[in-house]
């Protein structure tokens, strides 16, 4: 089987990523102080993951407050065991450098909740806006809960205080009166002194979930105004509406553009991130389509369209523009399981008639142009992951060490037919190319800038237990190109980086 050669042309738009090397005992406070003094070396490129390779910070909620892209999600753990395992963390960049990413600490613990003291419930994706008293209100869920509960900061990322949980007028919790549905995935949208709250969540087949929820709030943040109304159907009550096959299954966020209200949620496909519009932030949503998938279903420039080209999961995030430029911010699967998400960024447009064209996964992040083609790059920016043909792929974006040790990210599980793809790269002059790898394996690296393309040259490997660079001399076209290594061989490899030279 033989696979599309990317179009540039249509390759979509282009993306940012910190490196830092710490050792383990790095405290919170001093990795603050050693973010913020890195400003000068991290403007060089961005990647994704747009954070560093050992952060995992999923379900990402970007905003702009005093010039800094602040952004706020869940956190998961590497090699995690299920969703959601660490305490909230916050990260930021400035809005004219999102190559430079500060590590903001923990903005709020999960045994803060009063419902959750031993901490046996874990803090799902999060939500904040701006209250009409000028506080920023940080709205969650926990993960056995049905109720959203809220804390409050003077600062978009100071230390959040629990505040309460959304009520009646009569003081009912809402989530928990009869007849209501289980909260979920809170998005939050405040205009004026009236603060529209989304939440829910459907599982598939499931008749007792009907949608995607809308409430109105009070100026106090926490009282229902207007009763919970549904904007999106569950994947029950899809069929002729413009939701069907792409119904609503959980992970709300909502923006206004213009006079146009953006419901962004995740579909009963789970790897899709689609949007629906409307003039109203209540009524009349309808489908619009997929602004990204993050296995790339759909896209068909470089493989078919049905094809995978990352082991996708579920997807959580949303859209915001940035001085001018539009960007979709969501998070990828790694260490082998749902449970290690890290987050990514894609250029968008959104075009005159309101519509948002499907995005490809890249490695660039924010980069707004190709990566310069030569240098060392880390193999964890990888964005494609996947076998020829039919096959699937073991291969993975893990790391060595606990969670929460700072230790570079890298491919491991890379067996026979294996192919691993960087996107996009400006290459001039290149004659030589490095990989770096270690692991029982022995055999070679194929390098084509297409699936299934012409082999430009093939660099052995055999069995290390250290990192070693092998090369090889090849010959790589002047130009905009993707890179693909497809292994051929015996055993598994794991890939540290790559290394083009003139």
């Amino acid at each position: 089987m033989r696979f599309l050669a990317v179009d540039p042309a249509k390759a979509g738009i282009w993306n940012t990523q910190v490196f830092a090397e710490y050792d383990s005992t790095t405290t919170d406070a001093k990795r603050k102080d050693l973010f913020r003094n890195e400003g000068t070396r991290m403007k060089n490129q961005c990647f994704n993951p747009y954070l560093p390779s050992w952060e995992y910070i999923p379900d990402g909620e970007p905003y702009i407050f005093d010039g800094r892209v602040y952004v706020y999600g869940s956190h998961d753990r590497a090699n995690g065991y299920v969703f959601c395992l660490n305490d909230y963390v916050c990260w930021s960049a400035p809005a004219d450098d999102l190559s430079d990413w500060r590590y903001e600490g923990v903005i709020y613990e999960k045994t803060a909740d009063p419902l959750n003291r031993d901490g046996r419930m874990c803090l799902y994706a999060p939500d904040v806006t701006v209250g009409p008293n000028g506080k920023y209100y940080l709205y969650y869920v926990l993960d056995k809960a049905p109720v959203v509960s809220v804390a409050v900061c003077d600062t978009p990322a100071g230390q959040y205080k629990f505040y309460g949980y959304v009520r009646y007028p009569d003081g009912a919790r809402l989530g928990e009166r009869e007849g209501d549905e289980p909260q979920f995935d809170p998005a939050v949208l405040t205009e004026g002194d009236t603060t529209y709250l989304y939440t829910g969540f459907c599982g598939i087949g499931d008749k007792s979930r009907t949608g995607a929820m809308m409430t109105v709030l009070d100026p106090d943040m926490l009282t229902v105004r207007e009763k919970p109304v549904f904007i999106a159907p569950g994947s029950c009550y899809g069929k002729g509406t413009s939701f069907e096959g792409h119904e609503f299954f959980e992970a709300s966020s909502i923006r206004k553009y213009g006079d146009m209200y953006y419901f962004i949620y995740s579909s009963v496909a789970m790897n899709e991130l689609c949007y629906a519009v409307s003039k109203y932030p209540h009524k009349g949503f309808t489908y619009g389509g997929v602004i990204v998938s993050n296995c790339d279903m759909h896209i068909d420039t470089y493989k078919p369209a049905n094809k995978r080209a990352y082991p996708g999961g579920n997807n959580h995030g949303s859209i915001i523009n940035i001085n001018g430029q539009w960007y979709v911010f969501y998070h990828r699967q790694t260490n082998g399981t749902w449970f290690s998400r890290q987050g990514c960024v894609e250029l968008i447009e959104i075009k005159s008639d309101g519509t948002i064209p499907q995005a490809e996964m890249t490695s660039l992040g924010a980069n707004g142009k190709p990566l310069e083609g030569y240098g060392e790059y880390s193999a964890h920016i990888a964005c494609n992951l996947l076998g020829l043909g039919d096959e699937e792929t073991s291969a993975k974006i893990t790391q060595d060490g606990r969670d929460g040790d700072e230790e570079q990210g890298y491919i491991a599980g890379i067996t026979d037919s294996t192919v691993v793809g960087f996107k996009y790269f400006n290459c001039a002059g290149i004659r030589k190319v490095s990989v770096k790898t270690r692991g029982y394996c022995k055999g070679e690296f194929e390098i084509s800038t297409s699936l299934g393309g012409i082999v430009l040259g093939v660099v052995s490997v055999e069995f290390t237990n250290l990192w070693t660079a092998f090369s090889a001399e090849l010959a790589i076209p002047d130009g905009t190109h993707a890179l693909y290594f497809t292994y051929r061989g015996s055993g598994s490899a794991s890939l540290a980086s790559f290394i083009l030279e003139e």
